[in-house]
């Protein structure tokens, strides 16, 4: 595992993203928009995302798709680049809040960059819940999560999900009471996955097919 800086907070902020490539960024909305187009609307979420956790006091964990960039827009004295690593989404997660309980993190939150109704103020309450439950989840209208919260490291959350579809945040939350641990539930927000997903704001983003 790799070493973190000598002064990492307790509580940690992991990102997940994707390598900001046209193509391979937003597929289901590209089906509607194209490439070009879904990849500005990432681009776009991507700068929301640095933005919001850029504002906290946390250690900053940014995992990326495939390759970590060097010189792209996170700034590696604010973030900690690694690359995610597993065989599906569940096995990617886990991974990530090993690495930062084994580094001594006690209040680990995920969150990926497609949700454009995330804030600072949301996320330092999620980290504040963490102190009284064992689990925070931000529920996303889409059946899945734009946030989960532990301060400790639970395998099951992990396994056993069918990722990207409308069950897994029931799930979850299914898991965390058999489990018969508390979880808080931060609000329902929506992130961007199809063209339906889109304000107002980011539909004029979108530039007709030449």
């Amino acid at each position: 595992m790799s070493a973190l800086p000598l002064n990492l907070r307790k509580q940690a902020l992991i990102i997940f993203i994707k390598n900001a490539e046209s193509g391979k960024v937003k597929t289901r909305l590209a089906k509607d928009i194209g490439n070009e187009n879904a990849l500005t609307i990432y681009k776009f979420l991507l700068d929301h995302t640095r933005q919001v956790a850029s504002a906290l006091d946390v250690s900053r964990l940014l995992f990326y798709g495939s390759r970590i960039d060097p010189d792209d827009e996170w700034p590696e004295e604010l973030y900690k680049k690694m690359v995610q690593k597993g065989h599906d989404l569940g096995t990617r997660m886990f991974n990530a809040f090993k690495e930062a309980f084994y580094q001594g993190c006690e209040q680990v939150i995920i969150i990926g960059s497609d949700c454009p109704e995330i804030d600072p103020g949301l996320l330092r309450t999620a980290f504040t819940k963490l102190e009284a439950y064992d689990f925070v989840l931000g529920p996303a209208r889409d059946g899945g999560y734009y946030l989960l919260g532990m301060n400790y490291l639970e395998n099951r959350l992990f396994i056993n999900k069918n990722w990207s579809t409308d069950s897994v945040a029931l799930d979850t939350l299914k898991d965390i009471q058999e489990l018969n641990k508390l979880c808080y539930l931060m609000p329902e927000l929506h992130d961007i996955d199809t063209i339906e997903d889109l304000s107002p704001e980011l539909k004029k983003m979108i530039q007709p097919a030449h």
